[in-house]
C-alpha cells in the first residue's frame, strides 16, 4: 500500500514498544512492574463519577456545541480566576478530547509550512511529531542534567532563528519534572513577546507542584491574548486520563479557528465527560491536594533511593510525577544508551521504564512514581541491584 508522505514524519511510540514487551512477559507468567505509565494511580474522585452517571440518567447524550457546553467553558474561566486571578470569558475557551487535541488544534491553526518552533529538550514525546504534522520544524533548545534540565533566556537566544514562529513551554515538565518559577516563566514569555514569538504554554501538571504555589503564564495571556495560548486538562490533577478532557485558553479569534478545525475533525468532546468535567472544576479540590501530597511523598522516597546510585544524576523534580535520571556514567559498549538500559532493566529487574531517546535525551530513562509506595520502592531496589550487581 502507498501511504501519505506525512506518515514518515511520525515515530513509533517508545512507551508502547516497552509496554508490549512487558505484556509478553506477563503473558508468560513473569511478574513485571511498570514505572512507564504517565497517569495517576488514584481512582477518579467519586463526585466526578456521580456527575457522569447523572448525565447518563438524564439522557445528556446528544450533540453539544463544538467548543463545549457554555457551563463548562464558564467553569474553565472560573478555574483561571480561582487559581491565578485571571479574568476570561467563555469565548476564550474551547474544550477538547484531551490536552493533546488542544495542542494539535493550536499548532495546526497557527503554523505555516516551514515555521520553526522552539522546543526545550528534553521534551514530551508527542511535541516534535505534532509540530511536523502541522508543517513546522522543531528547533531543540537543549538543557542538560547538570543544569537541572532547565533552560533560560540565554539558551533561547542561541536557538532562535529568523523563521521562529512559536515556542512550547511545558511546566511542570514531562519527562523531567522541572517546574519553573514565576520569575523564570515571566522572563521567557517577555523575551518571546519582544520577538513576536507565539507562546504555547502546556500547563497540564500545573496543580502537581511540590515546592511553592502553582505557576502559570496566564497572567501574560490576560495582557496579550493574541500572543499566547494556555493548554490544560483534567487528566493529571483530577485523575481523569481516560475521560479525555482538555481545554485551551486563547484569544477569541484563535478559539474560533480551533472550533472550525475541530468541527471537521472530531466535533465536541464527549457530552458525558463534559458533565464530569464540570463537577471537577466547580467542586472541591481536596482530592487534588490529596494526590499532590501522595506524589510529594513518593518523590522524596524515590529521590532518597536514587541518590544512593553511584554515578547516576537525577535532578530533583519540582512537579508532575516523573524522575528522569541521566545514566551516562553507567553506559558501556554493551549498554550504550538509555534504550539499552531499559531493555536490560526489563530483562534483569523486571521493571518497565521509558528510554530517554523518546524525549530527546538518549542517555536518560524516565520513571513514573505514580504507583504505590511499596511498588515504587521495590522496583527501584530491584533496579539498583541489577545495575550494580
Amino acid at each position: 500500500m502507498n501511504f501519505a508522505e506525512r506518515m514518515k514524519k511520525i515515530k513509533p511510540s517508545a512507551t508502547l514498544a516497552f509496554n508490549a514487551k512487558a505484556l509478553e512477559l506477563k503473558a508468560a507468567g513473569i511478574d513485571v512492574t511498570s514505572l512507564a505509565v504517565g497517569e495517576p494511580d488514584a481512582p477518579t474522585p467519586l463526585h466526578i463519577c456521580e456527575a457522569a452517571k447523572k448525565a447518563i440518567d438524564d439522557n445528556f447524550t446528544k450533540y453539544t456545541a463544538v467548543p463545549g457546553i457554555m457551563e463548562l467553558r464558564q467553569a474553565v474561566c472560573h478555574y483561571f480566576q480561582r487559581q491565578y486571578n485571571v479574568s476570561a470569558k467563555p469565548e476564550n475557551v474551547i474544550l477538547t478530547t484531551g490536552g493533546k487535541q488542544s495542542l494539535a488544534n493550536t499548532l495546526f491553526v497557527m503554523l505555516n509550512d516551514g515555521d520553526d518552533v522552539l522546543l526545550p529538550c528534553p521534551y514530551w514525546t508527542s511535541y516534535p511529531d505534532l509540530i511536523r504534522l502541522a508543517g513546522g520544524n522543531p528547533v531543540l533548545v537543549p538543557a542538560s542534567s547538570a543544569k537541572g534540565f532547565r533552560i533560560d533566556v540565554s539558551d533561547l537566544e542561541k536557538a532562535v532563528t529568523p523563521k521562529t514562529r512559536m515556542i512550547i513551554l511545558n511546566s511542570p515538565s514531562n519527562p523531567t519534572g522541572v517546574a519553573y518559577t514565576q520569575e523564570e516563566v515571566d522572563a521567557m514569555v517577555k523575551w518571546c513577546f519582544e520577538r513576536d514569538i507565539f507562546v504555547l504554554a502546556d500547563e497540564i501538571y500545573d496543580q502537581l507542584v511540590y515546592d511553592g504555589a502553582p505557576v502559570s503564564a496566564a497572567c501574560w495571556w490576560e495582557k496579550n491574548p493574541e500572543k499566547i495560548a494556555i493548554v490544560n486538562g483534567l487528566s493529571k490533577a483530577f485523575s481523569m486520563p481516560g475521560w479525555r478532557v482538555g481545554y485551551t485558553l486563547a484569544h477569541a479569534d484563535l478559539i474560533k479557528q480551533s472550533s472550525k478545525l475541530q468541527g471537521q475533525m472530531t466535533s465536541h468532546m464527549c457530552s458525558i465527560a463534559q458533565k464530569a468535567a464540570l463537577a471537577a472544576l466547580d467542586g472541591s479540590y481536596d482530592c487534588v491536594e490529596e494526590m499532590r501530597r501522595d506524589f510529594l511523598r513518593r518523590r522524596d522516597l524515590a529521590m532518597a533511593e536514587i541518590s544512593t546510585w553511584p554515578g547516576v544524576v537525577c535532578p530533583k523534580p519540582g512537579g508532575a510525577f516523573y524522575l528522569f535520571p541521566d545514566m551516562s556514567a553507567l553506559l558501556t559498549p554493551e549498554m550504550p544508551d538509555g534504550t539499552a538500559v531499559c531493555t536490560y532493566l526489563l530483562e534483569k529487574a523486571r521493571v518497565v521504564c521509558v528510554p530517554g531517546e523518546a524525549f530527546g535525551a538518549p542517555n536518560c530513562i524516565r520513571l513514573s512514581y505514580s504507583v504505590s509506595d511499596e511498588t515504587l520502592m521495590d522496583a527501584l531496589r530491584r533496579m539498583k541491584e541489577a545495575l550494580y550487581h
